[in-house]
């Protein structure tokens, strides 16, 4: 595809690992200026000299003025969580931004439900890619209620790159299919997720 335009509040991309759904999310948050929050980076055995410069070929045409926003995703979470808790160290007050609480100082899961559940009620535009991990069923039903919630009232838009059926669920999404030669719409229930997830809940035994 030549263009991708993103209409919809929460838009979903979605397929097979290695599909390049996370590449694709982490170039368009260098095209919009995000910072990403990396760790040391470590000696690698294969390196893909073309996947950190994707964002030099792409284009961003802003429909209004460009947006604030921040880029997301598990790996690097901690990476931020530990400098915040730095930052906090000089200024208490920057954690009243994250819920109050040290993010160091909770469990995985519950410290992302603290980011989710503060930061996303800022106006802007936020990229997620898998947010999902390290998350319970019950917090994901609790994040897909801040993301309706949040959407619906119009101040924030969300390109999200997930395997969660429940997160995809979420109403009005657009949910585009990383293929192998193209980003085809998919309605919920067409997707794998969708599919499987219920064929296996109501065919259990078959699998076993």
């Amino acid at each position: 595809m030549r263009r991708l335009i993103f209409t919809r509040r929460l838009t979903f991309f979605i397929g097979e690992n290695g599909s390049g759904k996370s590449t694709l999310l982490e170039a368009l948050s260098q095209k919009c200026g995000f910072h990403i929050w990396r760790g040391v980076e470590r000696t690698r055995y294969s390196v893909n000299p073309y996947e950190s410069k994707l964002h030099v070929f792409l284009s961003l045409v802003w429909r209004h003025a460009k947006a604030d926003g921040c880029f997301f995703a598990s790996d690097v979470f901690r990476n931020f969580a530990k400098n915040l808790d730095e930052w906090s160290a000089m200024d208490p007050g920057m954690l009243h931004y994250f819920g109050g609480k040290s993010l160091m100082s909770q469990s995985h899961g519950q410290s992302l439900m603290s980011l989710f559940r503060s930061r996303y009620r800022i106006p802007g535009l936020y990229l997620m890619d898998e947010p999902e991990t390290a998350l319970s069923p019950r917090s994901q039903l609790e994040l897909l209620q801040i993301l309706r919630d949040v959407s619906r009232q119009g101040h924030a838009q969300f390109i999200i790159a997930s395997h969660s059926p429940i997160l995809l669920a979420a109403p009005d999404a657009a949910i585009l299919h990383f293929g192998r030669e193209r980003i085809s719409p998919l309605t919920y229930e067409e997707t794998d997720y969708y599919r499987i997830y219920k064929d296996f809940l109501n065919n259990r035994r078959e699998y076993l």
